[in-house]
């Protein structure tokens, strides 16, 4: 395919599918003022269109490589694009997701964010923070949700290999939940203004036990999430 042709796929994905966004984050705050149930639908909707826009719009194919986990767990996963954080609802039962504090400033979006249920993280704020954090993950936990966390912090362009960030092995010594690392290489084709025609893939790695030593943990994860870095 043309760069043109890539560039012209790319402006319908963004109007499209933002357009949308903007849509269903009015209909979002609709929803949690007459009737919050409503809410999961609604952001369930969201996944779906991102979806459709992404095999239609932008001719990328998306593949998942073994079974998801359910129920409450710990899901370590990939950070290479905005593609897998948006993609989230749709992969997932009520997923509750770490995101960065900074999103939840987006009008009408972090209201219906926190009112879902995502977790808020605020980087470089101390302990008060990481016990408000808990707090929160440990209120989902129980709500029988699965938590996820991007444990490299950032977006990692693909095929490069950050080291996790040191909250990840925090909350897995204090949930004492199994760890699920699942592996996506969307920065190929999705992290980039002009997105290119192809396929993401979703490798689940297997479960990892609570309890394991804090080095441990953390090279079976790191290699399991960099599975399709190859």
């Amino acid at each position: 395919m043309s760069w043109v042709a890539a560039a012209l796929r790319s402006l319908a994905f963004y109007l499209l599918f933002y357009g949308g966004s903007v849509l269903l984050v009015i209909a979002s705050v609709v929803a949690i003022l007459v009737r919050k149930a409503w809410l999961r639908g609604v952001v369930a909707t969201w996944g779906r269109w991102h979806l459709w826009c992404v095999r239609n719009l932008l001719g990328i194919q998306v593949v998942l490589d073994g079974a998801l986990p359910e129920g409450p767990v710990l899901i370590a996963m990939k950070h290479e694009s905005f593609f897998e954080a948006i993609d989230t609802p749709r992969l997932f039962a009520h997923p509750a997701v770490f995101a960065k504090q900074e999103l939840f400033a987006i009008p009408g979006w972090g209201y219906s964010a926190l009112t879902y249920g995502l977790i808020p993280v605020a980087r470089g704020e101390g302990a008060k923070t990481l016990r408000a954090m808990l707090a929160l993950a440990k209120q989902r936990v129980a709500e029988g949700r699965p938590l996820i966390i991007f444990p490299e912090g950032t977006r990692v362009a693909h095929g490069h290999r950050e080291p996790l960030q040191a909250g990840f092995a925090g909350l897995y010594k204090l949930l004492r939940l199994p760890v699920v690392p699942i592996a996506v290489d969307s920065g190929r084709a999705y992290h980039r203004a002009v997105k290119r025609p192809g396929r993401i893939t979703y490798k689940v790695g297997a479960a990892i036990p609570a309890g394991l030593p804090r080095a441990d943990v953390e090279a079976r994860v790191h290699a399991a999430i960099n599975a399709l870095n190859g």
